[in-house]
């Protein structure tokens, strides 16, 4: 099943559970599929492109609840974290740190990276490889203190 048809299916079971958490979590995302589906390309999306915009979504709800925890505003961080919740669950399970360090450690080895110069290029490819499996920041962190 398709990841959207899987989020139809959720939306139905939140109205019936009357979880509005769930259901205005769940709107966002199938808002955020039209959006890119009608967005003048005659393709449709892959599975690769729904993980992306679903970790776009949670990336957002994540920075969002930060912001608020920053100003005291607890009231307002908590839903967004609820909502992240909610939407992590159709990304594919997160690499643990020590499966992270060994992929990058061979990444690193394999493009024969010494310094923080050569940061892109294991970037670039720990990027591709580790798509939808880790978070961005994990990687780039990671990557910095193997480099240096």
């Amino acid at each position: 099943m398709s990841l959207q048809k899987e989020v139809m299916e959720q939306i139905k079971a939140a109205m019936r559970a009357k979880d509005t958490v769930a259901l205005e979590s769940l709107r966002a995302l199938k808002s955020a599929f039209l959006l890119a589906n009608t967005s003048g390309s005659d393709v449709t999306l892959t599975e690769e492109d729904e993980i992306k915009i679903v970790q776009k979504l949670v990336k957002q709800r994540k920075d969002s609840a930060a912001i608020f925890n920053e100003q005291g505003r607890s009231d307002l961080a908590d839903p967004e974290l609820a909502q992240a919740k909610v939407l992590e669950q159709f990304l594919p399970v997160q690499m643990s740190e020590e499966e992270l360090r060994e992929l990058i450690g061979a990444i690193v080895s394999q493009t024969g990276a010494s310094s923080m110069k050569d940061m892109g290029k294991v970037m670039g490819m720990a990027s591709k490889q580790l798509a939808g499996k880790a978070d961005g920041k994990a990687i780039s962190m990671i990557v910095k203190e193997l480099l240096s």
